[in-house]
């Protein structure tokens, strides 16, 4: 694979990662992702080009804004920054595949929620909606291009049950999960299915484990109690980011665990008498 296409990929993340900031900010508040152009939450001067350079203009910047002097806040080149590494990532682990643009909007998507519920316990339907939307369109266009239609049977079938899994906990107890989590548990099936059920398993595994754990070390501290809000979206997309990246060989050891001629193992040959 070529070094130049996985830079690219790794610098197309970090304009994405300057989109996804603007996104985060202003979606919630129901505000326009296209109009006016960014500007200065306290002073309103309008961003110029040479000052939103992901990540480079918040460091020359001196972490301030140009105008007025507020600190811009770290969220800012750490989105930017987390969606380039990402991107460069699973163009490493996906290489020219069909399938590679379609995950890149998924991880995107997944991060831009998280930063929403991380900063407003808040999954705003007006990403995940979108997100999902072209998260599928681009699997079915994979879908197409490879003629892979039984991966994009199992793509369904594990959105659905993503889906219904996680609504019928909120149903059983409504305290437990918002139905915000539940649509994403529906969006983690999307975009983890074409990769195989055992990856959608694994990030909600590892998603729960971390978010159990979290709330246990916060507890134990003294720092959270039992009534404590935690962004369970936080930790279910981070779980989601894992599969993707790991989840293939994480699945290939639990699979050589469970079958002994999966690891090539000489068999061992029994003598009965002479």
């Amino acid at each position: 694979m070529s070094p130049t296409f996985v830079v690219m990929i790794g610098l197309l993340g970090l304009a994405v990662g300057s989109f996804l900031n603007v996104a985060v900010s202003r979606v919630p508040a129901g505000r326009s992702v296209l109009r006016p152009r960014s500007a200065c939450p306290r002073c309103a001067t309008p961003i110029a080009a040479r000052d939103n350079i992901p990540v480079v203009s918040w460091l020359l910047l001196g972490r301030r804004c140009r105008s007025c002097r507020v600190p811009i806040p770290a969220r800012y080149p750490l989105l930017e920054a987390l969606t380039g590494i990402l991107f460069l990532a699973e163009a490493l682990r996906f290489g020219r595949s069909a399938v590679l643009p379609a995950e890149l909007a998924f991880t995107a998507g997944l991060l831009a929620l998280a930063a929403c519920d991380a900063e407003r316990f808040l999954l705003p339907k007006r990403l995940l909606y979108p997100t999902l939307g072209l998260t599928a369109a681009l699997l079915l266009a994979a879908a197409t291009a490879t003629g892979q239609w039984q991966r994009l049977g199992v793509t369904a079938a594990c959105g659905a049950g993503g889906f219904a899994v996680f609504f019928a906990l909120h149903w059983a107890r409504p305290a437990w999960l918002g139905f915000g989590d539940v649509r994403l548990a529906g969006l983690l099936g999307t975009g983890l299915g074409w990769l195989g059920p055992s990856h959608l398993v694994l990030a909600l595994l590892a998603g729960s484990a971390a978010g159990l754990l979290v709330g246990v070390v916060l507890i134990a501290s003294g720092r959270a109690t039992r009534r404590t809000r935690l962004p369970f979206g936080v930790f279910l997309a981070a779980g989601a980011i894992a599969a993707i990246l790991v989840g293939a060989p994480v699945v290939q050891w639990y699979e050589s665990l469970s079958d002994p001629y999966a690891t090539g193992a000489p068999l061992t040959t029994v003598h009965r008498g002479p």
